[in-house]
């Protein structure tokens, strides 16, 4: 259930931290390119205003204000520019600083020597946007100063930033706690199938206990014979799928191992390796185990070893006649890697995908000789997973399948 709340929570910001940064990007680049049209046609009204000068000095100008990309009666107080105008070889004739006081002429022809050589017609240097406008009298550069408009796009960006982050931890405090009533009918529905699945196993055990018995009794008064013997088979089957169905049921509880305790890794893994050797040997199959000594786990070694169990005797089933089966248990860099691996004995391999999903088998497993209900690798996740860990499967070379659990 924590894990469904955390993957909502995680979904929901995912979407709004998404949605926040298009906008936050998308209002910065609006006004980047807004700010950016506004200065360059600032700078070709004022390439425009200062050849007039240049081609005309003995002509009064009319005052900035006037022209029509001013904008305002104060432009001549909040505009700041200066113009460098050169001959068409490049060589610096006239520098105008009448709207600037920052720049002295020779920053100025400095400034005018570096874009030149890069051969621009427009760009930024420094606080300044420029325009190299070229005709047939020379090359005139204009700078403008931006300051105030950095400073004001540094100020927007700032305060989209912090709008942003401020938003994501207001929305996410209200995920965090309207989740839980998101996902509350959700618990409840699977509260319910939990406790369906824990009575129904507990009700069915006495029927089915019943049934033995009187299968029992029945062979004894009128001897054994196929009918009394597959009533038998098919009662242990049954009960043993009710057991079964418990056990995956309790492990998907919030808290599935109550009572976790340090114990001997390596010896409980030799405790289930032994007897799956011998049986596979009386199977005409090799088994062979590669148990580190000195291995602890703090978990369940019950459900340990019944995962280590599950997974060999699946190795066992689908291993085909004359299969190798192989075990390696061993500790890397903190983790315990518990690994079990076989020959396939099937001429194709199974989806992989689908071997962890409950009562599912592959099509040619389903016939008698295999046995089994499909939910035995349910059992073996959610016990890794009980322990925090993770178990994967992979398809290996020449055939070979190999289930690796990690805690």
């Amino acid at each position: 259930m924590r894990k469904m709340q955390r993957r909502f929570i995680l979904a929901a910001m995912i979407s709004f931290a998404t949605v926040m940064l298009i906008l936050a990007v998308g209002i910065n680049i609006a006004n980047y390119h807004q700010v950016r049209v506004r200065q360059d046609g600032m700078l070709n009204g004022i390439c425009e205003y200062e050849r007039m000068k240049a081609s005309h000095p003995e002509r009064r100008r009319p005052p900035i204000s006037d022209m029509p990309w001013a904008r305002g009666p104060e432009a001549e107080f909040t505009i700041r520019f200066f113009a460098v105008h050169c001959d068409t070889s490049g060589k610096i004739v006239l520098v105008t600083r009448d709207h600037i006081s920052s720049v002295d002429e020779d920053t100025a022809r400095e400034y005018t020597e570096k874009i030149l050589s890069k051969g621009r017609e427009r760009g930024y240097h420094e606080d300044y946007r420029y325009l190299v406008k070229p005709d047939q009298d020379g090359i005139s550069v204009v700078f403008l100063n931006i300051f105030e408009d950095i400073q004001a796009g540094r100020s927007l960006l700032a305060a989209t930033v912090i709008i942003g982050i401020v938003s994501l931890l207001a929305v996410f405090a209200l995920v965090v706690v309207f989740s839980g009533r998101a996902i509350r009918p959700y618990i409840r529905n699977i509260e319910r199938q939990k406790r369906f699945i824990t009575d129904a196993g507990h009700e069915l055990k006495t029927p089915l206990t019943s049934i033995a018995t009187s299968a029992d009794i029945a062979a004894m008064e009128h001897g054994d014979d196929e009918w009394i013997a597959n009533i038998r088979k098919q009662s242990a089957r049954l009960a043993k799928l009710v057991g079964e169905l418990v056990t995956l049921s309790r492990l998907d509880e919030e808290e599935p191992l109550p009572e976790k305790a340090l114990f001997s890794l390596s010896d409980a893994a030799w405790e289930i390796a032994e007897p799956f050797s011998v049986r596979a040997k009386a199977e005409g199959k090799s088994c062979s185990q590669q148990i580190e000594d000195h291995l602890e786990l703090t978990g369940d070694r019950n459900m340990i070893q019944r995962m280590l169990s599950i997974l060999l005797d699946n190795a066992l089933r689908y291993s085909g006649p004359e299969g190798e089966i192989r075990m390696d248990i061993y500790g890397k860099r903190g983790r315990i890697y518990m690994e079990v691996s076989n020959t396939c004995g099937q001429q194709e391999i199974p989806d992989l995908e689908r071997l962890f999903d409950r009562f599912y088998r592959p099509d040619d497993s389903r016939s008698s000789h295999t046995g089994g209900s499909g939910i035995g690798l349910s059992i073996a996740r959610a016990v890794a997973q009980a322990h925090g860990g993770k178990i994967t499967v992979q398809k290996r070379e020449e055939g070979r399948i190999l289930f690796r659990v990690i805690i």
